[in-house]
């Protein structure tokens, strides 16, 4: 990478948190298609149209983005050598790498020039700026005037909710969240977000609630064990004794059979979906 703000999300995405998601894109990717669609009805993306994918992690959005504009091109952008290592792979398998190029770089000050883009989108990538107002001034210069930013963010989690239910069985390790998960949160008030945009020059903001069936593997087992490799769950667990390991797992298997639906593991999830125009 040339240039870097974010030293610790920098960090956390090229070690153990960005190594997982790239070994195990089907999680990760089968908790979040749920929204793709959402993202691009608001992304409104033409057969011409050059895109910007902020955040790209191992590239399905940015694949997704090629598909839908055949002339155009796609650049996809992220802090994550090992997610784009299988991002660049993915795009081979597809065909479709001579129209969807990938970067690793710092979005809040990566050089990407001014004004090339149409539209830019993010599945959940922008929330981790460490100035959160100069990150998306960055993305609105890279905007011809009048272009399309769209994105998905995170909320809060409901502590009641059905994934707090399905996996009430994984103890509190006593680990703080890693980088990564903090910033998560940082746009998760809707004032917030209109703050930062507003002073990062966008106009035009609108967002809506967007409520998903997240799929978390085939069966319980599968998604147990996909959700113990996430973050302060698989430190936690590897600091357990093997016996009482393999007890979280099975109760959290067995938290997880009620929600098994159609051939997979269906449970509801929140995010916000934002627009503004540059």
């Amino acid at each position: 990478m040339e240039t870097q703000a974010n030293t610790e999300q920098s960090e956390a995405w090229n070690g153990p948190e960005g190594e997982h998601w790239a070994e195990n894109p089907g999680f990760y990717n089968g908790m979040l298609d749920a929204f793709n669609d959402a993202l691009f009805e608001a992304a409104r993306i033409a057969d011409g149209d050059a895109v910007l994918d902020v955040g790209c992690g191992t590239g399905r959005t940015a694949l997704l983005a090629a598909r839908r504009a055949p002339r155009g091109r796609v650049l996809g952008v992220d802090l994550s050598a090992p997610m784009l290592e299988r991002a660049r792979a993915d795009a081979e398998a597809a065909g479709l790498a001579g129209r969807v190029a990938f970067e690793q770089g710092d979005a809040q000050v990566h050089p990407w020039g001014e004004g090339g883009f149409d539209v830019a989108i993010s599945r959940g990538g922008v929330m981790f700026f460490a100035d959160l107002v100069a990150g998306f001034a960055h993305i609105r210069e890279a905007l011809r005037p009048g272009g399309r930013f769209a994105a998905v963010l995170a909320v809060r989690p409901d502590p009641e909710g059905a994934y707090a239910r399905a996996t009430a069985a994984l103890p509190d390790f006593g680990h703080g969240p890693s980088p990564a998960a903090r910033a998560m949160m940082s746009l998760a008030d809707e004032d917030r977000v209109r703050e930062v945009l507003s002073g990062a020059g966008f106009t035009g903001t609108a967002m809506t609630t967007v409520v998903a069936d997240q799929v978390l593997g085939r069966d319980a087992e599968e998604a147990a064990a996909g959700i113990c490799g996430i973050g302060a769950v698989r430190r936690g667990l590897a600091e357990t004794a093997p016996a009482e390991r393999d007890r979280i797992r099975r109760e959290l298997a067995d938290g997880l059979r009620p929600f098994v639906r159609d051939g997979a593991v269906r449970i509801p999830g929140t995010v916000r979906l934002v627009t503004a125009n540059a």
